[in-house]
């Protein structure tokens, strides 16, 4: 099993993505919606160059994205209607990623992505 570990930006997004839902959704679609994120990079760990990525070497070599649609069924507490953001992650070597970026699929990524140091 791959593990990953999430950036600064990364949590970031991730905090105001989870404040936004309670604010508009309330508690438990924050708690649904949490879930799918989890899901989300669990799998890309899990699986980092899978059907369901896709290589985004556009916006930076060896960066790639998954959209949390393509989570969103995995498990049964992370049910949400529409998800509508993407992790932006990276192979940091065999058996981990490292979330670059969580940002809606409206965003043009190639604003918020910066080229990484390497470990």
């Amino acid at each position: 099993m791959g593990r990953f570990r999430i950036s600064r930006p990364a949590q970031a997004d991730i905090s105001g993505i989870l404040t936004t839902s309670a604010e508009r959704w309330g508690v438990e679609a924050q708690r649904r919606y949490a879930a799918c994120l989890a899901a989300a990079m669990r799998k890309a760990a899990f699986d980092p160059e899978g059907l369901v990525t896709k290589n985004r070497d556009e916006l930076l070599p060896g960066i790639r994205s998954l959209h949390l649609r393509h989570a969103r069924d995995d498990e049964t507490d992370a049910k949400v209607h529409r998800p509508v953001h993407v992790l932006y992650y990276r192979v940091v070597r065999p058996g981990l990623i490292e979330i670059v970026r969580v940002l809606h699929e409206r965003m043009e990524p190639s604003r918020h992505l910066e080229p990484h140091s390497d470990d």
